[in-house]
């Protein structure tokens, strides 16, 4: 991973937007092809969460304007197909995923429909706002999908499996969403300490077998209605569905690696599952709102904060776990 210069973004398409970003980081995700766990065959530019100033708009924009403080989704999306309509804008049927046409870890950066992606704050944020309005780009939002996935909501008993950012802003979600209980899995102080005051109400510490059946001795032997996946791995899928009371449900954001479900076993467990990657364009008027005016922080999960030039370190400090989440200010 390195930093270096590349030309400025411009406008290609009359639906772009050209910002001027305030802030960016790495995220839990990019970690996969820095491990190698995803093949990288030649450079790559990266970076897919954002929030920043609009500094140019094509001639087909009309809902964005320079000078606004705007905050988009990882997958660009027009918001007025079918698809969009029903809520699902990561499969819109023109859509573009952030980092390929646009890297946004970057001083600037190029988003494709602008009027269907971007999200204008209602004024120009304190600067003590805009970790937090960052964070709902992806990470809130991804972990708020979740929530909404596993139907968490009042009366309910919610597990999360996994405590990174995506983890702890699940954690978040469901306590705004009314969650009775809410067992954040963490094996780490920093991250129990975070989940605690994101709304946890207990910590489990076990993993695998070990951790359903103390989610179970906190269930009466039932096991949670809701619980949020957050990982990707094999372990963590099989520790959340094994996790889930029948009837209950499983929302799945964690980006899935080598992950394999066994027929018999969904057959038999009346567990529902929903999940994927997140559309968070769904969510971001709301999320935004709630930041703008204080409601939550979840801004918090950055607990490293480094010029964009010293990304390599970010992305160590994430791979060795020193680190919840680096922001990085260009």
């Amino acid at each position: 991973m390195r930093s270096e210069k590349r030309p400025d973004p411009t406008i290609i398409e009359p639906t772009d937007a050209i910002i001027r970003l305030s802030a960016t980081c790495v995220c839990g995700s990019d970690l996969w092809p820095y491990r190698g766990a995803d093949p990288v065959t030649e450079p790559l530019t990266m970076g897919h969460e954002y929030a920043g100033i609009v500094e140019e708009v094509g001639a087909a924009v009309s809902t964005i304007r320079p000078g606004q403080f705007v905050v988009g989704s990882f997958f660009a999306s027009d918001n007025t197909c079918e698809i969009c309509r029903a809520g699902y804008q990561t499969s819109c049927l023109n859509r573009e995923i952030l980092g390929t046409s646009g890297a946004a870890r970057a001083e600037r950066m190029r988003v494709p429909l602008a009027d269907g992606t971007l999200v204008a704050t209602p004024d120009l944020p304190d600067d003590d706002l805009i970790p937090s309005l960052l964070a709902t780009s992806d990470v809130l939002g991804t972990g708020w999908f979740g929530a909404v996935a596993a139907e968490a909501g009042p009366g309910k008993t919610v597990a999360v499996v996994g405590d990174g950012a995506v983890g702890l802003c699940a954690v978040l979600a469901a306590k705004q969403l009314g969650a009775q209980r809410i067992i954040a899995m963490s094996r780490h102080e920093s991250r129990q300490q975070l989940a605690g005051d994101f709304g946890a109400t207990d910590i489990v510490t076990e993993r695998g077998e070990d951790g359903v059946a103390r989610i179970k001795d906190l269930t009466c032997g039932l096991g949670a209605h809701s619980v949020v996946e957050a990982v990707g791995t094999q372990e963590a899928m099989l520790q959340a569905i094994r996790s889930t009371r029948p009837g209950g449900h499983v929302g799945y954001v964690g980006v899935l690696h080598g992950v394999h479900l066994a027929g018999d076993e969904l057959f038999m467990s009346h567990v529902h599952l929903h999940g994927g990657p997140a559309p968070v364009r769904r969510f971001l008027p709301e999320l935004i709102d709630l930041v703008w005016n204080r409601k939550i922080n979840p801004g918090l999960v950055f607990d490293l904060t480094l010029p964009l030039d010293q990304v390599a370190e970010g992305y160590r400090a994430m791979d060795e776990r020193r680190a919840i989440k680096a922001l990085l200010r260009p």
